[in-house]
């Protein structure tokens, strides 16, 4: 029997997702996998353009899924416009929201030679495959992440490790591990990977949500960070 190419194990990952500890209190988990069927098949459509086979990729690991990016499309850092007009993918058909992180993630990609060639030598993950949500302002929902609240992450660590390790198994390189957050993010995949043993290096980037936000002017001095650091383990296929 042929083996599943890494586009079929992503997507029984992602349709098998499921998390049904407690929570704490406000706190709502977002699954775009079981709550929205347009992100289900428009990121398989996505995974089975670019992972239609079994070459070993290095991850790069964010935090957990937003409400405008990934908790639409089913793709970390992906938004609804980005999904359809880079990455050429029609079956998405829900509402098409702009996400910053996503604006800087492509523009990356862009320069790195393009979406065939970036998605060829890696694969975007979070450490936390859902999200998180709680009611804000005016009663608005807004994003939350894992490492906002001491009980909300140890109430999801171990799923955290077990969908951590589970991709990994798909055959991902394992020397080195990249993350997008210097701050709180890295702290924790640092602690996890001790314990774990994930990976032999983990090398942290600027999160690019914090590019956008606080150093928009200097997005170009990001990007060429990021294209430095991911040539060193760049794939010639």
């Amino acid at each position: 029997m042929a083996k599943k190419t890494l586009a079929e194990r992503i997507i029984a990952f992602n349709r098998a997702l499921h998390f049904d500890g407690e929570l704490p209190e406000g706190i709502r988990i977002m699954n775009p996998f079981a709550e929205n069927v347009s992100a289900l098949k428009a990121s398989s459509a996505f995974y089975r353009k670019y992972y239609d086979d079994m070459f070993p990729r290095h991850m790069i690991i964010g935090i957990n899924p937003g409400r405008f990016g990934a908790g639409l499309t089913g793709v970390p850092f992906t938004d609804p416009k980005r999904l359809v007009e880079r990455c050429g993918i029609t079956d998405y058909a829900g509402p098409v929201t702009h996400e910053p992180s996503s604006v800087f993630v492509y523009e990356m990609i862009r320069q790195y030679g393009g979406e065939d060639a970036f998605y060829r030598d890696f694969y975007i993950t979070s450490i936390c495959p859902l999200g998180f949500t709680r009611k804000g302002a005016a009663g608005r929902e807004v994003n939350f992440n894992y490492y906002d609240s001491k009980v909300l992450y140890e109430a999801v660590r171990d799923f955290m490790i077990d969908s951590l390790r589970r991709q990994l198994d798909f055959g991902f390189s394992t020397d080195v591990g990249f993350c997008l957050g210097t701050g709180k993010n890295v702290d924790y995949l640092s602690r996890l990977n001790e314990k774990c043993g994930f990976f032999k290096q983990i090398i942290p980037l600027e999160h690019p949500r914090y590019i956008m936000q606080y150093k928009a002017k200097a997005i170009q001095a990001y990007v060429d960070k990021y294209l430095s650091l991911f040539s060193r383990v760049r794939h010639n296929r």
